[in-house]
């Protein structure tokens, strides 16, 4: 599992005279696809189909908003975007012509996220690897992977999918390749760069597949996100390393799960 957290933010939504609507927060996009989730967002709770909406992010001057970081970004901006759309609608009159300059409605969650009941939430998944061990020298290769996650409402089908298997796939770096080794007479770190630093290339990828269940609505959480950023990750080396102790009949409680550190671990079957 891992921490559905929420940060306070800020905020604004524009009713435009030409029909559309422009949204403003001081989000940022990582390659997470923000823009995209907030503008489905936005539209969702507009009532508006998504080509009416615009998203402007990464700018101070909008206010303060969460980092995008620990799985709190969407959350913590879907909840201000929702509260302030809501504000709009309030002001919003039927069939009245929208003035020229707009009409905006702001708002800062700071209040609400620090009202949250006291309890814990949590994003939830499973995690099924399939291994090859190579008993003449130790190489463990990932056959397939299988992840099902319970993650909250899901904004973004194909941007979510995309993040799940990505992190998968960073959870195969560290169950097999990745490894922090510090140069004792410099103190810094051998393989500094990626010419250095092992991580999972396509060789290494092979099937990996990602799906999830739809998650209970918290009566506490006004947009029902939960933030699959680190999910993908948790749980994958852990399945990994138990797939490799199936094929070997050893345990592995370090990693990665080197070559070297196989053979010498032995067992049954290498």
């Amino acid at each position: 599992s891992f921490p559905a957290g929420a940060l306070p933010s800020t905020a604004a939504v524009t009713a435009e005279a030409d029909g559309t609507f422009t949204v403003r927060i001081a989000a940022a996009d990582i390659g997470t696809g923000a823009r995209t989730a907030l503008t489905l967002v936005a539209a969702d709770a507009l009532r508006v189909e998504p080509d009416r909406v615009r998203v402007r992010i990464g700018d101070s001057d909008f206010g303060p908003a969460g980092i995008a970081g620990g799985s709190m970004g969407t959350r913590s901006w879907a909840w201000a975007v929702t509260a302030a759309v809501e504000e709009l609608r309030e002001r919003l009159v039927p069939g009245a012509p929208v003035p020229p300059e707009g009409i905006t409605a702001r708002s800062d969650t700071t209040a609400a996220v620090a009202g949250l009941a006291q309890k814990e939430r949590h994003s939830f998944g499973a995690q099924f690897a399939e291994v090859a061990v190579d008993v003449t020298t130790g190489e463990v290769r990932v056959r397939r992977m299988l992840g099902i996650f319970s993650a909250g409402r899901i904004v973004n089908p194909l941007t979510a999918r995309g993040q799940l298997v990505g992190g998968m796939v960073w959870g195969i770096s560290m169950a097999l390749h990745e490894e922090a080794v510090r140069d004792g007479a410099s103190g810094g770190l051998y393989g500094p760069d990626l010419a250095g630093y092992h991580v999972a290339t396509h060789a290494d990828v092979p099937v990996v597949e990602a799906d999830w269940l739809e998650g209970t609505p918290d009566p506490d959480d006004p947009v029902g996100i939960k933030g699959v950023g680190e999910i993908g990750i948790v749980g994958a080396a852990a399945a990994i390393a138990n797939a490799v102790w199936h094929a070997t009949g050893v345990r592995h409680r370090h990693l990665p799960i080197r070559p070297d550190r196989v053979l010498r671990a032995g067992g049954p079957r290498v």
